[in-house]
């Protein structure tokens, strides 16, 4: 495999900034964490970061959507109902904006994290709109772009 020179790519390991915890969301201990942000879209409706933290307990409130998978160590996480589950390396999970979640993190976990903005509820309904929309005008459209039978849902 041939690792591409163009400027735009970057391999290597990647330096964390400081990012504290509010203070007010910590429970127990002095956790320490660190972020960077990775990469994001051209709308700013999404980003990519990778995050770790040292030992504590902490509430986190999500104000965004987020999906993350821990890449090194593990965490305890408690949701709303009281439920909690211990996440480790592989482990993936979701969290709507609006969730809140309690954070227990024994000794050092390392995420990488997907944030979205979710859109208001009203563009949901215009970008529905203009799918069903393209669905219908496709339909008489000329098939030569259309993928192989075998691809189609006919």
């Amino acid at each position: 495999m041939t690792i591409p020179k163009d400027p735009k790519f970057s391999i290597g390991k990647i330096e964390l900034n400081p990012g504290p915890i509010r203070p007010g969301w910590i429970i127990e201990g002095n956790p320490i964490s660190r972020n960077k942000l990775l990469s994001y879209s051209a709308d700013g409706s999404s980003s990519t970061m990778m995050w770790d933290c040292t030992a504590g307990r902490f509430n986190w409130y999500y104000d965004i959507d987020e999906t993350l998978c821990v890449i090194e160590g593990s965490v305890n996480i408690k949701d709303s109902a009281g439920v909690t589950q211990r996440l480790g390396v592989g482990d993936t999970v979701f969290f709507p904006a609006g969730s809140r979640a309690e954070w227990h993190v024994e000794e050092y976990i390392r995420k990488i994290a997907f944030l979205r903005t979710p859109l208001p509820a009203p563009w949901v309904f215009v970008k529905r709109g203009f799918r069903f929309l393209g669905r219908i005008l496709r339909v008489g459209a000329d098939t030569r772009d259309a993928p192989p039978a075998m691809f189609r849902a006919d």
